[in-house]
């Protein structure tokens, strides 16, 4: 912890390789999801039948699952309460949205479950969800991202200023971008536990820019005569002790409920965990260098336009006329 006392790390130096190692992850990853025809959907969005069990003695999911290995697409979870021993199994929809489908799939089901030499059980219900409702659920999961980016622009331009809350927006589509292209490199599928940790570490990383952003507004008001730049260097290095810590703390937890979670809760701690780190990267590279970029954008362009109505003015006044228009734009 002796580095994180007083760090003096260059991170303005660094943008550019990071940056271009962004560039590389998303674009490969892109580039396979358009080779591969979109995204792989999981049952929650493609549809499928839904089978609940209720077995007569404790029966675990990976024997359940070890039973219905001949069955190659199926979810397999725990349903009600820990001792009611019910179990819910999802299989992908192999036929026409009707009974007889339904009735294929849960009769393929219970015949390899009876092999399985797992005691006696019963069917509860059968339930075959279509494609209609997971164009639904995409369509929702979609405006739940649109709202938030919405939300997050407003809060943090009302909040700061408007660079901040651009940098803030890219960087959470940055992160997004991340974890779809590393789910796909992966082989995992896009589920509602994903989207669920999608729009987590949505509020994660933003989180993460807001502490970075405050620290920088509080530099602000003591160090006006600094460059906008190493100030915004100085913030995040002030800031990396907390980031480090709170960023290590959450990967370690999301960490043990991906290799202890399950199945069930692979797709979900995986996408977590993409995320965290990508976030905490994504504040210090994406976030903070955006904000950087647009504020000097604006300061240039502010003594341009003082520089070309001054141009017979003596040298001094021109030089008090520049740090005017420079302190105009960072203050705005």
């Amino acid at each position: 912890m002796a580095l994180f006392k007083t760090p003096n790390i260059d991170f303005v130096r660094l943008r550019l390789p990071a940056l271009g190692l962004s560039a590389l992850v998303i674009v490969a990853g892109l580039s396979l999801i358009v080779m591969r025809g979109g995204l792989p959907l999981g049952i929650d969005f493609s549809g499928g039948s839904l089978i609940i069990l209720k077995f007569d003695q404790p029966t675990s999911e990976g024997a359940v699952r070890d039973a219905l290995s001949v069955i190659e697409e199926k979810v397999i979870q725990q349903y009600g309460e820990a001792g009611e021993n019910e179990m819910l199994v999802r299989l992908p929809i192999s036929g026409p949205e009707d009974g007889a489908s339904l009735e294929s799939a849960a009769n393929e089901v219970i015949s390899a479950l009876e092999r399985g030499d797992l005691g006696s059980f019963e069917v509860l219900g059968q339930e075959l969800v279509g494609p209609v409702i997971g164009q639904e659920l995409q369509q929702r999961g979609i405006n739940a991202f649109v709202f938030a980016m919405a939300g997050i622009l407003l809060y943090i331009g009302l909040r700061f200023r408007f660079s901040f809350a651009v940098g803030a927006v890219v960087a959470v589509v940055h992160d997004i971008a991340i974890a779809l292209s590393l789910l796909t490199f992966l082989g995992y599928e896009l589920s509602l536990n994903v989207v669920a940790a999608m729009l987590t570490i949505t509020g994660y990383s933003v989180n993460d820019s807001i502490v970075v952003f405050d620290r920088v507004r509080e530099n602000l008001r003591s160090m006006r005569r600094d460059a906008f730049a190493p100030l915004v260097n100085r913030s995040i290095n002030q800031t990396l002790a907390r980031t480090v810590i709170t960023s290590g703390t959450t990967s370690a937890a999301v960490l043990a409920l991906y290799v202890f979670g399950g199945e069930v809760l692979e797709g979900f701690a995986f996408t977590m965990l993409v995320g965290v780190i990508s976030g905490t990267y994504s504040t210090i590279f994406i976030a903070a260098m955006i904000a950087i970029l647009i504020t000097e954008r604006k300061a240039a362009r502010g003594y341009q336009g003082a520089a070309s109505t001054t141009a017979r003015q003596p040298a001094t006044a021109q030089q008090r006329t520049k740090k005017r228009a420079i302190r105009r734009a960072r203050a705005s």
